[in-house]
């Protein structure tokens, strides 16, 4: 891919639009391009403010009285000579319907706050499957991993390996996310990668789980204890919801040690 392309579908790969193969291309040239990097973090930074401090206006509620009252209701002796103006009027009237109709388009095709996390964190899973990408730290002790990032995180993120059950902790690495450094975990399932990312979520103590599927992804996110916790992979959505139930079980079980 270069950078031509790049740019062309950069504001599709924010949204989403891409399928499972070319987003991987996609993460791969970011990966490798600084230039084009720098300006899908800009875009990415402006869809942000945009979610986050734009203000959302709703049509005024006489929008639709002012359209019939634009429209004239001429006498029958009036009809001829008040024509030319009955068009203008109606012209008006049509032309502020247009705009109220493109202006809220426009919003509404702004993503939403989920939807830009939502990339985030397949972009992140995409440039990890790439080799040497997947583990800062490759280990498949959790007392090896999680003190690991200690000393680079301003939170200790919980890391459990579920290798009896199947689900084998690979080991970890720092990524970025939700504008902050955040823990990622990299763990295996028979023939697939999962990608466990965690943050403090100080908005939301306990929150309940939201399943998702994009690009070809299966994604789970929730917040418990205070901490946002998001899955991601390509397995199916029973083997993301069994690991997910297995790493929830464990948490709530230490917070309660």
């Amino acid at each position: 891919m270069d950078c031509k392309e790049s740019q062309s579908m950069m504001a599709a790969y924010i949204d989403g639009e891409l399928d499972s193969p070319t987003a991987i291309r996609y993460a791969a040239h970011l990966e490798g391009c600084p230039d084009c990097n720098g300006a899908y973090l800009t875009m990415l930074e402006l869809h942000t403010a945009i979610i986050t401090h734009a203000t959302a206006y709703s049509a005024p509620s006489y929008l639709q009285h002012r359209i019939r009252t634009a429209l004239p209701r001429p006498t029958p002796r009036e009809k001829i000579s008040n024509l030319p103006w009955a068009w203008i009027n109606f012209g008006g009237a049509v032309t502020c319907s247009l705009t109220l109709a493109f202006t809220f388009s426009l919003y509404m095709a702004v993503p939403s706050a989920e939807i830009l996390a939502e990339q985030e964190i397949i972009g992140s899973h995409a440039r990890s499957l790439m080799q040497n990408h997947l583990s800062d730290v490759i280990s498949t002790d959790q007392h090896t991993v999680k003190p690991w990032f200690t000393d680079k995180l301003d939170y200790s993120p919980t890391v459990y390996d579920f290798a009896p059950d199947g689900y084998a902790l690979l080991g970890g690495r720092l990524d970025y996310m939700n504008q902050r450094p955040v823990a990622a975990m990299a763990y295996q399932h028979k023939k697939h990668l999962l990608n466990l990312f965690v943050w403090p979520d100080k908005e939301h103590k306990n929150a309940p789980q939201v399943n998702s599927s994009r690009q070809g992804y299966q994604m789970i996110h929730w917040t418990q204890d205070g901490m946002r916790y998001w899955l991601i992979s390509d397995v199916n959505a029973q083997d993301l919801g069994d690991f997910k139930r297995m790493l929830a079980t464990q948490i709530d079980k230490d917070s309660h040690q």
